[in-house]
This record gives C-alpha cells, structure tokens and sequence, in this order.
C-alpha cells in the first residue's frame, strides 16, 4: 500500500551552503537540469533560457498565476510585546477577491507567533521605526482581534481610510519567505518572491518554479507553438510542514483552494496527445486533482474537493481524461458558472499514476518531503541520480535556487 511509504527512503545529503538564501542577479539565469528521453534520461546540464529548445512542437504548458501576498503582520501589545499574525486564508467573507476588496474590515484563519501574550482585546499594527509610510499607517489604524481559539485561530482586522484590505496589507505586511532561507525578509524580496506573470491575490508561499521566467521565456514559448494555459491554485503555508511519521500514511496533506475556467478545461479535454509540461508542482497538483473532480461529478457526485488519499482507491479509475473534463464543464453550464473554484488535499507518492501531465518545471526539494515524493512518483528511482548529478555540479537548491525539467516515466 501506498500508505506504508517510508519517508526514510526519500533522503539525501544537502549540505546548508547548497541552499539559496537569495534570487539571482537575473530571473533566468539559473541553470535547467533536463532529464527527459531526448537526453536519454540521463541528466543534462542546460541554461533555463533552453527551456523551450527542450520542449515538444506544439505542445501546451500550464502556470500558476497566484500572488504572494504579504502576509505577516507585526501588532504590539501595550506591554510593548509583540504579536506576529500571519494570514493564512479568508474566513469572512470566504472568497479571496471580496475579502482582498474589504474597505472597513475582515477575517482570516492565521497562524500566531508569541500567542501566549496575547489573552484578548484588540492590538494596534507595529510601524517600526524608519517605515516611510508611518505616517500613512497610523492614519489607517490598522488593529487585530481574535475572535476564535482554537488551533486554527481566526483574527478580525479593523481598519479607517477607505483602503481595500489588500492596499494595507501590502502597506503593513511582509512578504513570508521559506523559514529555511533562515533570514527575515527583505526589500528584494517583494519582487523577486514572486512570479513575472503573478496576477490572482492570496498565496502565502511562492509556486518558485515560475520564479525563473521572464518575457523571453514566454516569448520562446509562443515562437515554437507552445500553447500557454494559466490557472490559479493559492498555495498555503503546508507546503513547508515537514513529514514527522515514519510512513507517508501518518501525514495529513494540507487543502489548499484552487480555481480554472470553463474555456481552461474545454482546452484541456481537447488536448488529444499533445503533450503537456506543469509549471511546479502546485500547478501538477491541481491539475492531476481535476480528474478526480470530474469522476466526482460522472458518479453523481459534487466537484467540491480531492481528497488526500481519493486517487488509490482500491477499484482504480477506467475513466478517460477527456470524459471526466467534460463532465466539469457540463456541471459548470448547468450551474451558469463560468470558473470551478475547489479544493485539493490530494498527495502524489509512488505509485500514482499521472492522468494529465507529461513534463514538469520545478526546482530541487527539501529531503523527506512530500515534493519529492512527487518527484520519485513521476521519474522513478531516477530521482537520486537527478539530485546527485545536481549536487555534484552545482546547482542551488530550494525555493530560490536552480531548475529542473523532468519528464514522466
């Protein structure tokens, strides 16, 4: 069973001078690692601007358009304590745009840093000294109450001026790199922890491997007929829990929202065999969870949410991609909607069978963590000379290090 994975066995060394604290000079500078069956899929050393070189004719790609936003907040009691809140999804109201939209007040599940020190009332944003919107700051007022203990705390934030919640968060907040870069954030990072094409408010995590796209990739892209796809998938703070079980079966995946549009899956269903290449594991996860929704929906059921374990049910799927897409569009024309907003819990391990996609961009992983068990699911065993070729010549690894094309067994 999948289940008894033993995370021990997705190990490696990575030395701590092998992580890349801060970006490159130049988005697309990094370097490609390509392991495909055009490099005899033995790994190869290429510069991230060969990207399209290394991709099918005609072919499609797939990104993952959310935001990072700056989501720590720093407010200070009277005791001069300070309360670090970090906003993790919308609780009221629920949908991202409207709570982003908000002009007096909103709620969000958050995580709390010094919790203990903070019984009740409500506390007042933390400037600093040096901020040159201070002034601006303190006219917005910008305060903090908890109104839910438990252990997924839910703050209201109350606010004065007319401003949407996103303008005083990006006033306020700081971008939440890595804890692993092991540094606070900084000035750099408001750009460069974050996509080029970046559009839809509310990740709290980068999906990094857009992180090394610039025009000229795109641009690439589109001279060779690759047809380019967005989707929106806001990736949450989960992605960074370490795996603490022995086995994959004693971890709980974290949910994470995501959204695509009708014209997105009706380009899906009819994609044929061309080949499809992922653009980071979030946008793998959402799109490998699609087909799951629609079987949800041809066994009469509701396209709500993947569950973590729902791809290894014991009777398998004998349903085509092309048939369970459609049946996503047809429930979306039924309901009048025009954009399926979901849910995906869903974990890739060995042993999963990929339905939609073919290639992945993506960069190197954290040792015993679930994304690199989504790496042994797509290419194998190949997995540690892929990272031993890496650590042998150089690459950086992490969120803001170097990349990697892989294409599936």
């Amino acid at each position: 069973m999948v289940q008894d994975i033993r995370i021990e066995n997705y190990d490696y060394p990575l030395p701590d001078e092998r992580i890349a604290r801060y970006p490159l000079p130049q988005r697309d500078d990094s370097k490609l690692l390509v392991f495909t069956n055009s490099s005899g899929r033995v790994p190869e050393n290429r510069k991230f601007p060969d990207l399209a070189d290394c991709l099918p004719e005609k072919s499609m790609i797939v990104f993952n358009e959310t935001k990072v936003v700056p989501a720590r907040l720093l407010f200070q009691k009277e005791t001069g304590a300070l309360i670090e809140v970090f906003c993790l999804e919308p609780a009221d109201p629920a949908d991202y745009q409207l709570c982003f939209a908000a002009t007096e007040s909103c709620c969000w599940k958050v995580i709390l840093g010094n919790a203990k020190r903070w019984k009740n009332g409500r506390l007042r944003l933390y400037v600093g000294t040096g901020n040159p919107d201070a002034a601006l700051l303190e006219a917005i007022s910008l305060e903090a109450e908890r109104v839910e203990r438990s252990e997924s705390p839910v703050v209201s934030f109350h606010w004065q001026g007319g401003y949407s919640f996103s303008q005083v968060m990006g006033l306020a907040g700081r971008i939440p790199i890595p804890p692993y870069l092991k540094r606070d954030s900084e000035s750099i990072d408001r750009e460069r922890y974050q996509t080029w094409y970046a559009r839809q408010e509310g990740s709290v995590a980068a999906p990094t491997a857009g992180l090394h796209f610039t025009g000229r990739e795109l641009d690439a892209l589109a001279a060779k007929g690759i047809d380019r796809l967005n989707l929106c998938l806001h990736v949450g703070a989960g992605t960074f829990l370490p795996v603490k079980s022995e086995t994959i079966g004693g971890h709980a995946m974290h949910s994470e929202p995501f959204s695509v549009t009708k014209a997105f899956l009706k380009a899906l269903a009819a994609k044929g065999d061309r080949q499809l290449t992922a653009v980071g594991t979030t946008s793998t996860r959402c799109l490998e969870s699609l087909y799951f929704l629609g079987v949800r929906c041809l066994e009469g059921g509701e396209p709500d949410c993947v569950g973590q374990w729902e791809p290894y049910r014991p009777e398998g799927y004998a349903y085509p991609l092309s048939e369970a897409l459609l049946a996503l569009v047809d429930y979306l024309e039924r309901n009048g909607r025009d954009v399926l907003s979901a849910r995906t819990q869903i974990i890739i391990v060995p042993g999963y069978r990929f339905r939609v996609i073919d290639y992945l961009v993506t960069n190197f992983h954290q040792p015993k963590s679930t994304l690199l068990l989504l790496i042994s699911a797509l290419v194998g065993d190949a997995w540690r000379d892929i990272y031993r070729f890496a650590l042998e010549n150089g690459y950086r690894f992490l969120s803001y290090g170097d990349s990697s094309l892989l294409q599936k067994v």
